[in-house]
């Protein structure tokens, strides 16, 4: 996956931004101010930060050497995982891991905020 495509996928989910809150190389993906990815988009290989149910974290690193616990995150919540050069997952594993930390982020919402999402 390039780092457009990525960053296409994590903006086409509802309500979903891009922000430089920490550095302009480091994209961070929000939806409604709370964050489910961060990646530095130019760095080679491409790695992104994505939230993460703790037994798939765990699971998921031993299944993939492209998948470590989360750098500068809660490793029992955060994997970085590899999405360019020789220990990239798939992109079909990248894109449902982007979606779950989505879903992970959006299921942590107060309710109202989880309603107005469902309507915008």
């Amino acid at each position: 996956m390039t780092p457009g495509e990525l960053r296409e996928f994590c903006l086409g989910f509802n309500a979903a931004v891009e922000e430089f809150p920490f550095t302009p190389e480091t994209s961070v993906f929000k939806v409604l101010g709370k964050v489910f990815a961060l990646s530095a988009l130019d760095a080679e290989p491409l790695r992104i930060n994505l939230k993460c149910e703790p037994e798939q974290a765990v699971r998921l690193r031993e299944e993939h050497a492209g998948v470590a616990p989360g750098y500068h995150m809660n490793k029992r919540h955060w994997n970085t995982v590899t999405a360019g050069g020789p220990d990239a997952v798939p992109d079909a594993v990248l894109r449902e891991l982007v979606e779950d930390s989505y879903d992970l982020v959006v299921a942590g919402l107060p309710k109202a905020e989880r309603l107005r999402l469902d309507r915008a």
